[in-house]
């Protein structure tokens, strides 16, 4: 018999990629330059040279046993100690490659951190706006994701709502800074709270509560900023990297966890993942990109193009009227609808050729999401477009 749970999630898909299928049945029938598609968030800026330059020289100069062949259960021994080193001199922490679990990208490293610190019964939370993965990720566990409303004023965290949803029951906290979808990054005055609270809260309750970094966004931050290293504020932080962002390489699948030194169990935590991979059948990361992102761990595509397009949409959607909190990193604007239902906003968007993703799964109705990880040509001529379907519809602009 096959599971019912998992036929039902077939009438749950998720929206960002419903609407970027259509926008590519859509670009087959008129042209992909006519159809100006915010839906996904693919990178689009191409990965630095050194990643080439990287991968060429292991393919000629590597044995190709440890190019090819299985790397170790909890990651290659090299990589392990490449990435601590990086981070402890980045951030000014302490980890050793006994902290560090190569994953297949921040996924991974969430589905692993989620098995490692909660179970059946258990609460996670999160603040919305939120990545709407999150409730798979978590739900598949056993464990029950709890969305703590949105600060729609600035897209930091609602700490009133947040006090009164934690409870006995909350096994761990689920952040995402810099912010999928609102491109807020959480300041160290919100970070420090967040820490305050749950210290509190661990000494109260009589059991820990971990907080899980979601972080495949945070090196693209805008305007001369820095992310602060989350970690560093709370000792039981599982910090969850993606190289998907930082290098372009979404379609590498590479990422790590990372378990804050400073946490009772950090060794024990990244074992455990060893064991909950045999269970997921995860298995490791490919070699070859364990490898290869070593060797360019504190290099980065060009952002500034996604800060160019940041500012395009900004001022045009403003103009226009507009309600929209200024992105301080990622690659997503995310604008109030000029109604109250978004998914009918970017319903009569789609006949403007407009791919907009409204944002009730994202826990904001009313707001609608842009990927504006696409050329910056197309941004440009994109903006005309917007205005018009602002102006014939709402008579806005």
């Amino acid at each position: 018999m096959i599971v019912q749970q998992y036929r039902d999630m077939l009438g749950a898909k998720s929206v960002i990629r419903t609407l970027s299928e259509a926008a590519a049945v859509r670009a087959a029938q008129i042209g992909s330059q006519n159809v100006f598609d915010y839906s996904l968030g693919n990178p689009s800026v191409p990965a630095p040279a050194c990643v080439k330059e990287a991968m060429i020289s292991l393919l000629q100069e590597e044995d190709p046993m440890a190019l090819h062949g299985y790397s170790p259960t909890l990651g290659i021994p090299s990589v392990k100690e490449a990435i601590a080193k990086s981070l402890n001199e980045r951030f000014g922490m302490n980890y050793g490659p006994e902290h560090i679990f190569p994953v297949s990208a921040a996924a991974a490293a969430i589905a692993h951190a989620l098995r490692a610190v909660s179970k059946e019964g258990d609460e996670v939370l999160t603040f919305a706006p939120f990545f709407p993965e999150y409730h798979p990720y978590v739900d598949l566990t056993g464990a029950v994701l709890k969305v703590v409303p949105a600060d729609t004023a600035r897209f930091q965290i609602n700490f009133p709502a947040f006090e009164e949803m934690i409870s006995e029951r909350t096994a761990a906290v689920l952040i995402n800074t810099p912010n999928n979808p609102s491109g807020a990054v959480y300041s160290a005055q919100t970070l420090e709270k967040l820490a305050g609270i749950l210290l509190e809260k661990q000494k109260e309750y009589g059991h820990d509560i971990f907080l899980i970094s979601d972080e495949p966004y945070r090196e693209i931050v805008f305007d001369g900023k820095e992310q602060p290293y989350v970690s560093r504020f709370y000792a039981n932080t599982i910090s969850c990297y993606s190289f998907s962002k930082a290098l372009s390489l979404p379609g590498e699948r590479i990422g790590y966890l990372a378990v804050n030194p400073a946490c009772p169990d950090a060794a024990l935590i990244v074992n455990m993942c060893g064991q909950i991979s045999r269970g997921i059948g995860h298995n490791c990361p490919t070699s070859l990109m364990q490898l290869a992102v070593a060797k360019v761990l504190d290099q980065t595509a060009d952002f500034s193009i996604y800060e160019k397009n940041r500012n395009l949409l900004y001022d045009c959607l403003t103009d226009i009227g507009f309600e929209v909190v200024k992105p301080e990193g990622t690659f997503y604007i995310f604008p109030k609808a000029l109604e109250e239902d978004a998914v009918a906003f970017c319903q009569k968007a789609l006949a403007y050729d407009l791919v907009l993703v409204p944002a009730d799964t994202f826990g904001c109705p009313g707001y609608f999401r842009m990927a504006y990880c696409v050329d910056t040509e197309k941004v440009e001529r994109s903006l005309p477009v917007l205005r018009r379907f602002a102006k014939e519809v709402y008579g806005r602009g």
